[in-house]
């Protein structure tokens, strides 16, 4: 573990797999006898690694930061080595405890108002199904759940931009509300909702006799970090009455940097918030921060006490099993709680800036050089661009084979990985600066790539 994390960056960062490659080499059925474990971690070495994808690699530069940190790897062996089930303050004091605080850190350092309270979820999806949950509940006055959707709950409708992550789709199909409910609101040239559409829709979906439940905003899309007008939101959402969910995954972490903090004005007016520690924070996989304005609408929501799970000491704690989905819990604030201490606020916010001006630093190369374009604004360290040289015109079929022609040649190097997406409609290649040992040599190499693959095409 310690020689992974100290020479990551000399393996390639995709493998050379095909698939089928890693099962080819494992034994169809389980040992009837153990096998030393000399042997398993042979395997390991032999035939895993060589097909694992290096998302801590400086050089992974795809979908969004997953990283880790020697504080998180450490506190997670601990986690492990526990065995806790954490799921209520009984089960495991000390895991609640330390989830209490270290929330209520994170709340400080992201600006947030004292009326928020956190939560570790596992994923922002599941925070974000939470979510619609709560507000179907409160659009129905808490009767969904007890007598079912078929009561009233067709009649619900969900609004998010086109922009937004597909996490609010399957929550949509999950939490009941039916797809043909999730109202798709048109985005302006920057990519974040038009307001005035989602005032248009919000009423005519009123006036046809359906009742508006949630609105999903989003701070940081995955496909361009396009910032939603939240505050603009916000202000129709509590004319309304509708419950008001900020999906801010990746760029949440961006919020500890006071400068960066006006990306996020109206988030303080949401009913629930959430970003993932474990995208831009240094805490390794699984870790979501979930805040939520009103405590006794998630709980209730939520809520359900079997005998079983009685305990004397209820009335006085917080039992986290009632916060979401999930009844057993990791104890996932011990490494939260620990790369905070061992990195410090100054020390994360450091780290944000870095990023932030390498991807600013990216994107005046790609303005300045004639054969390529940006394609969308830069507010954080996600770099959208795209190989459009003067002599092709504007032929965004052929533009778009060429594109995708270019980022196959620099994935293929398997020295820097990046992925690629949609922007009205034309294929764009993306640049997401976010991992820990990321460097300034290491963005000029991707950048090096792409002129070549360029070149060659």
């Amino acid at each position: 573990m310690a020689d992974y994390l100290r020479d990551v960056s000399d393996l390639p960062v995709t493998p050379a797999v095909r698939p089928g490659d890693i099962l080819r080499q494992l034994p169809e059925s389980p040992p009837t006898a153990g096998e030393p474990f000399e042997r398993l971690f042979r395997d390991f070495t032999e035939v895993i690694m060589p097909g694992m994808t290096h998302w801590n690699h400086p050089s992974w530069f795809a979908y969004f930061p997953g990283n880790n940190s020697p504080a998180s790897v450490l506190a997670e062996m601990l986690t492990a080595a526990l065995g806790a089930q954490c799921m209520s303050w009984a089960t495991s004091p000390a895991a609640t405890e330390l989830e209490q605080l270290t929330m209520g850190w994170l709340r400080e350092m992201l600006g947030l108002q004292k009326g928020f309270t956190g939560v570790i979820q596992d994923t922002a999806s599941t925070a974000t199904l939470v979510a619609l949950i709560s507000a179907r509940e409160r659009a129905t006055h808490y009767s969904a759940g007890r007598e079912g959707l078929a009561v009233n709950g067709a009649r619900l409708t969900v609004y998010a931009s086109s922009e937004a992550h597909s996490s609010v789709d399957k929550g949509v199909k999950l939490a009941g509300y039916g797809q043909e409910h999730l109202r798709r609101v048109a985005v302006d040239g920057r990519y974040a909702m038009k307001v005035d559409a989602l005032d248009r829709m919000i009423a005519g979906d009123i006036e046809a006799g359906l009742v508006p439940a949630c609105v999903v905003a989003t701070i940081g899309s995955t496909s361009s970090t396009a910032v939603d007008p939240v505050d603009g939101i916000a202000e129709i959402c509590r004319r309304r009455g509708v419950w008001l969910h900020v999906d801010a995954a990746y760029a949440g972490t961006a919020a500890i940097v006071p400068e960066l903090r006006h990306l996020f004005l109206g988030v303080d007016q949401a009913d629930s918030f959430v970003f993932n520690p474990h995208k831009w924070m240094l805490v390794n996989f699984d870790c979501s921060a979930y805040f939520v304005r009103d405590r006794e609408a998630l709980l209730r929501t939520f809520q359900v006490t079997p005998e079983y799970l009685r305990t004397t000491q209820d009335a006085e704690v917080v039992n986290f099993r009632d916060w979401g989905i999930q009844l057993g819990r990791r104890f996932r604030a011990l490494k939260l709680w620990f790369v905070v201490r061992s990195y410090g606020v100054a020390g994360l916010q450091a780290l944000v800036r870095k990023h932030v001006a390498l991807a600013r630093e990216l994107a005046g190369w790609i303005e300045r050089s004639p054969d390529f374009e940006l394609m969308a604004p830069v507010p954080l360290g996600l770099v959208c661009f795209r190989y459009n040289p003067p002599e092709l015109g504007s032929d965004d079929v052929q533009l778009d084979e060429l594109n995708r022609a270019l980022l196959t040649q620099v994935n293929a190097t398997r020295r820097v990985h990046l992925t690629h997406t949609r922007l009205g409609g034309r294929y764009v290649i993306r640049v997401a600066i976010g991992q820990r040992q990321t460097e300034r040599q290491h963005v000029e190499e991707a950048w090096r790539l792409v002129q070549e693959a360029a070149e060659s095409l």
